[in-house]
């Protein structure tokens, strides 16, 4: 596990650096992993109908309940890797 804390830590950095920014779909894919990784299941309630992006947030995080904090750790380094090239 801390092996895969210290990658998953270091990809958080990594996305920082990217040559382009991803699009908003990708956006959302590494909000809604960062989030099931660090704080598990989504918390609260959905956004109102005028917090477009509020509301997109919460249902990319939403769509990720259940994933195993392991697992979404490993699909965020996966993907950022992707990004990075």
């Amino acid at each position: 596990m801390a092996d895969l804390a210290s990658q998953f830590a270091a990809a958080a950095e990594a996305v920082q650096d990217l040559d382009e920014r991803p699009d908003n779909a990708t956006l959302l894919q590494l909000y809604a992993l960062y989030k099931q990784a660090t704080v598990g299941d989504v918390e609260g309630r959905r956004p109102g109908f005028t917090d477009f992006a509020g509301r997109a947030k919460y249902d990319a995080w939403a769509d990720l309940e259940g994933t195993d904090s392991e697992d979404a750790m490993q699909q965020y380094i996966d993907l950022v890797d992707e990004l990075r090239g």
